[in-house]
């Protein structure tokens, strides 16, 4: 939880993210070390910011006492006077992870290799994890991670610093990228016991809310904020007592937060008095359209069809296409649905992707081809990689065999 907080700290003294990461790790070594025999401190977070930025200071100590010794040995007499400036990267953006997110959004880095590394930084994620969200192998997001410090360790310290005016503006799509994908994962978690993981949505829903009072006249600021924070107004409700994954259908929209969901209307309606709509502020009218509705039956799934129609037009994908079956088999039927999810059906991006087979799944359960669901189900259990979303499509698959 804390680990983004502490290597945005120490990146502030080191200027090289790489160092960051391994000093904050150190930290976290020190105090399974130290807690266990000296109790944990009253303010564990606090301790272990202290103790990452001292060890950061120690490491700079060290290396400009080697190099004064080493150019006193070549130059007798002369010493270099010590580098006092470390710079001040939060002070243009006014938050420290905010501000390390913008400064590793570098235009050296390649987007495939900047998005792993942000990922693996500001959403804590595995490289694993990294991989099954982009629906690569694993192997390739270790190499994206490695390279992206290189290339920062290659334009040297000044590639931390915060951009500003036109070239912040210029690493602000990116950035927008990073929050929404660790809302992403926070949202519907790609592996592990756990479903969702609310302590990455409420981050990056900070990160939004930052960006917004940073950025008041970009509307994609104000539509990635409605996004994540109608999105976020249902993350109670997504969840069972026991742990177990609740459906869109299924779930007590009275449990839905009502603050959330008005700051996600507020926000999307300064997104919309822009001409035009880009993917965030498109996503959050998908989203404000279950928001309005009073059940799963009253929502207008013919609207919501016809903006993933838009938005795969502007941002084509698999999984937008996917998205749209679902609504166009709400809207139309199910044969319908079927028959936009058939040419996905071969596309290699989907093809280790459960989500394809459990979505073909319940339209051919509609249709009552109960078989063909099944054989459907098996596939989804062969890809899914979450404990709970397997549990759900167990239960969905017992149901159908009469179990």
């Amino acid at each position: 939880m804390e680990s983004a907080r502490i290597v945005a700290g120490v990146a502030r003294v080191v200027r090289d993210v790489g160092r960051a990461e391994e000093l904050a790790h150190d930290a976290l070594v020190a105090a399974m070390e130290q807690w266990p025999r000296e109790g944990v401190p009253d303010n564990p977070a606090a301790w272990l910011a202290a103790t990452a930025r001292r060890r950061a200071i120690d490491t700079i100590r060290r290396e400009q006492t080697l190099v004064r010794k080493t150019e006193m040995l070549d130059e007798p007499g002369t010493a270099p006077a010590a580098d006092e400036t470390v710079g001040d990267g939060a002070a243009a953006v006014g938050d420290d992870v905010l501000a390390l997110l913008f400064a590793t959004c570098h235009p050296a880095v390649a987007r495939e290799s900047r998005v792993a590394l942000t990922l693996r930084l500001f959403g804590g994620l595995t490289t694993e994890e990294i991989a099954y969200a982009f629906l690569v192998p694993s192997p390739t997001i270790g190499q994206r991670i490695s390279r992206a410090k290189k290339r920062l360790a290659g334009v040297g310290p000044e590639a931390l610093a915060v951009p500003v005016g036109e070239e912040l503006t210029a690493r602000l799509g990116a950035v927008l990228e990073v929050v929404y994908l660790v809302f992403n994962e926070g949202y519907a978690a790609t592996t592990g016991v756990d479903w969702t993981r609310p302590t990455l949505c409420v981050e990056a829903m900070r990160l939004g809310r930052v960006l917004a009072a940073l950025c008041p006249d970009e509307p994609e600021v104000h539509g990635l904020v409605a996004l994540l924070e109608l999105q976020g107004s249902r993350l109670r409700a997504r969840v069972g007592p026991s742990g177990e994954p609740v459906l869109l259908g299924d779930q007590d929209r009275a449990t839905w937060d009502r603050v959330l969901l008005q700051r996600g209307l507020t926000s999307l309606a300064r997104a919309e008095s822009a001409q035009h709509r880009g993917r965030y502020t498109l996503q959050a009218a998908i989203a404000a359209c279950h928001a309005r509705a009073r059940s799963t039956d009253d929502t207008d799934w013919a609207a919501i069809a016809a903006l993933y129609g838009e938005l795969a037009a502007l941002t084509p994908s698999p999984v937008v296409e996917l998205n749209r079956a679902v609504a166009v088999a709400r809207a139309e039927g199910p044969e319908a649905g079927l028959a936009v999810l058939e040419p996905l059906r071969t596309d290699p991006v989907l093809a280790g992707y459960h989500l394809l087979p459990a979505v073909r799944a319940d339209m051919l359960t509609t249709l009552g081809r109960a078989d063909e669901a099944v054989a459907e189900l098996d596939r989804a259990l062969e890809l899914v990689r979450t404990v709970a979303e397997r549990e759900l499509l167990e239960r969905r698959r017992a149901v159908l065999l009469g179990a």
